[in-house]
């Protein structure tokens, strides 16, 4: 394949995997706590690059690196439900998952069968000495900023707010949990709860549509490469086969 036609298809593979990440973004705009990704692009240069012969072009080829997502602080609105937790600041609430412990900054919370506070998805949240917090669902409930849990002006538990000091070892377990198998995660120093109100997700729909419009214009682009490669291939073919006739 000609370095024109391959230069092409990497960067309309590039595009396509753009295209997934932000439609996935946009799909989950509204869900609460959700946290963006975005992608950093680069150039891959062959690994015969340092010895390509004099004369001659190495591989490169427009790819994304990696992956990364956005914790920005998404807005917070009020809700009315004393379940619904938003946190205000870094930091997340830790979840009893299938396999250990995962962490969200969803605070859609909900009262288990058995009286434990749990996320939507029934997950068991933690309290600061890591065990799930037992509830009376008949008794009011208030939950200050430090997340210390009452009822009926006693306290019941304290739910655990954690941070990790490099939230790039976060990976994304599902849309709205991380997980993290390298770092060991820390009390948040400055994160503050708000009882009856929920975190917005951070991405922006308008801003993901807008890079949408660009990406296919590039992908339009790009496929019109392609066809002037496959052209120009076509072309030295039937050169080379009138030479040789």
């Amino acid at each position: 394949m000609d370095p024109l036609t391959s230069a092409a298809a990497s960067g309309i593979r590039a595009r396509i995997e753009s295209l997934d990440m932000l439609a996935n973004n946009i799909a989950n705009a509204s869900s609460p706590g959700f946290k963006a990704d975005r992608e950093f692009f680069g150039m891959y240069v062959s690994a015969e690059a340092s010895d390509s012969p004099d004369g001659t072009t190495p591989t490169v080829l427009p790819v994304i690196e990696h992956q990364w997502t956005d914790f920005g602080q998404g807005s917070i609105t009020p809700t009315g439900n004393p379940l619904d937790l938003a946190l205000n600041g870094k930091g997340f609430f830790v979840a009893s998952g299938p396999s250990g412990s995962i962490f969200t900054r969803d605070g859609s919370f909900q009262i288990s069968k058995q009286g434990q506070l749990e996320t939507l998805d029934r997950y068991p949240i933690q309290g600061v000495d890591g065990k799930p917090i037992q509830l009376d669902n008949t008794r009011a409930i208030t939950i200050g900023p430090d997340g210390m849990v009452r009822q009926d002006g006693q306290d019941i538990s304290q739910i655990a707010v954690v941070n990790f000091q490099d939230q790039a070892s976060l990976s994304k377990q599902g849309d709205n949990y991380f997980r993290s198998d390298v770092s060991t995660p820390l009390p948040a120093a400055n994160a503050a709860i708000e009882q009856g109100k929920l975190e917005a997700g951070n991405s922006q729909p308008a801003e993901s549509a807008v890079r949408i419009v660009t990406i296919m214009r590039q992908f339009e682009s790009l496929q019109k490469a392609m066809a002037i490669g496959n052209a120009m291939d076509r072309q030295v073919v039937q050169e080379v086969a009138k030479a040789t006739s």
